[in-house]
């Protein structure tokens, strides 16, 4: 360069070098976390500001309710909201396994209201136990009174999770960025937007293409940055060890974009991730990665579906689906990156792709389209569908419902609660910002970069915590409650 030239450039110094992130599967913030400052209380940690259930709080509100179905309406009728309709209120669940309520497309609107489930009004949030109710009864379900998705949990049943919101970082305005179901929120998570879908590709004549936005992982393996996908391979069909690739592939979002259907454009970026302490029976390169520092600079695992260790609610009652194994085999991961050198350098972030249909009394908040398309798969008796109206809540310019974060690394802060508005395409954002590439849409661009998760300067956590064994006795049932 001679004298008179310059250069402009942007330098992230952030000492992080793995962002590793997992989101489970179906729970809301006050399902999990509402009873935190009550843990705080009974365990000495300091008060602060957080917006759990409020019958918690250090001089208690009232304890939330919804109006549940009229008794004179039993099943086979649908569940009937109406004067003779009682209030169910919040309480603690018992059993750690529940049935599966809903959180899709109409179901999550009638969430917000069921009077009102297009926005036209602010939200209500009374619609949890009737929607719940609705696709209980036709199900044949024990709970045909919709009244487990008003349920919560405690530091009883989720003690390794308590302890870790509370030692590292959390946050109470933590969003799933749409109204609806898994699907679209994973591909929120990995791409910044659905293009429109509100159900899973394949579902209707209008969702029947793959998405033609660019995933992170297209942008990462463009500008050089490393990366890979973590699967458990466990009762998926693929056999091994050794897995193949093309099976493992499957068992992941990646393929709901056209990019990530060709394999040929990520060769080698999947990996397996086994129950920690039995790698000795399968694959487990993640395991494999953390102790030998060879972790990628972005990893994502996907949920252990198939093993039934993904936290989802129980889709058949012959089947139960136990949280407490599910956050068992979760803190066994982190527990492993804690305890290695791959710890000094890298932030691990645990959420949930979407809020499963169960209660949380903080509305969904006004965000931004990813890309200005509108909802096109919706059906005609969809909520917001030909026959049913329009509303500020029928575009994708509305979140999802709070779901629970804990952000993991030797650079959180200590007892940090966030309370600054986001969805889980923040976490795409932290991922740009980190290594310098583009927003892939307007959604993730409008994200914070959850730089103040973290204190970059001195590391709070340089040697981590002990946190507690996750508690495995917990009584699992589904046919009665609590």
């Amino acid at each position: 360069m001679s004298a008179d030239e310059s250069v402009t450039g942007t330098f992230n110094i952030w000492p992080i070098n793995h962002i590793i992130f997992l989101a489970q599967e179906n729970r809301s913030f006050d399902h999990y976390f509402g009873y935190m400052r009550q843990y705080w209380a009974n365990n000495g940690y300091p008060d602060q500001d957080f917006d759990g259930l409020p019958q918690f709080n250090p001089t208690p509100g009232p304890a939330p309710q919804n109006k549940g179905c009229d008794p004179n309406f039993p099943p086979p009728s649908t569940c009937v909201l109406d004067d003779n309709s009682p209030m169910i209120t919040s309480y603690h669940l018992l059993t750690q396994c529940i049935e599966n309520p809903s959180p899709t497309w109409s179901e999550a609107h009638n969430d917000w209201d069921p009077g009102d489930p297009t926005g036209k009004n602010p939200a209500t949030l009374g619609g949890f136990v009737w929607t719940a109710a609705y696709d209980a009864r036709p199900l044949g379900y024990f709970d045909v009174d919709g009244k487990r998705a008003i349920g919560y949990y405690t530091d009883q049943d989720l003690n390794y999770y308590y302890f870790m919101a509370t030692n590292f970082a959390t946050s109470d305005r933590w969003f799933n960025p749409e109204m609806t179901r898994t699907q679209p929120n994973r591909d929120y998570l990995i791409g910044g937007t659905s293009q429109g879908y509100v159900y899973a590709i394949g579902s209707h004549p209008e969702d029947q293409k793959s998405l033609t936005a660019m995933p992170i992982y297209e942008e990462l393996q463009n500008a050089g940055i490393s990366w890979k996908i973590y699967v458990n391979p466990t009762n998926s069909g693929c056999s091994g060890p050794p897995y193949d690739q093309a099976c493992l592939e499957k068992l992941g979002y990646l393929r709901d974009f056209v990019w990530g259907y060709n394999p040929d454009n990520y060769t080698g970026h999947y990996g397996t991730i086994g129950p920690p302490g039995t790698c000795g029976a399968s694959a487990c390169d993640f395991e494999n990665d953390v102790a030998n520092g060879t972790l990628p600079q972005v990893a994502q695992i996907e949920p252990a579906s198939d093993a039934g260790l993904d936290e989802h609610p129980s889709d058949y009652d012959k089947s139960p689906q136990n949280i407490q194994k599910g956050a068992n085999y979760v803190a066994g991961i982190i527990n492993d990156v804690m305890g290695s050198s791959s710890w000094q350098d890298t932030a691990f972030i645990l959420t949930y792709d979407e809020f499963g249909g169960l209660y949380d009394h903080v509305s969904p908040q006004p965000t931004v389209s990813p890309d200005g398309i509108k909802p096109v798969d919706v059906q005609p008796d969809d909520i917001c569908g030909s026959d049913r109206g329009t509303g500020p809540t029928c575009d994708f310019t509305w979140t999802g419902y709070r779901v629970p974060l804990i952000v993991v690394s030797p650079f959180t802060k200590k007892n940090y609660v966030s309370h600054t508005v986001m969805d889980t395409t923040a976490i795409l954002k932290f991922i740009e910002t980190r290594y310098g590439v583009k927003a892939l849409t307007a959604r993730d661009a409008a994200q914070p970069d959850m730089s103040e998760f973290f204190d970059f300067v001195n590391p709070p956590w340089t040697t981590p915590p002990s946190p507690p064994a996750q508690n495995l006795n917990g009584a699992c049932y589904l046919d009665h409650l609590p």
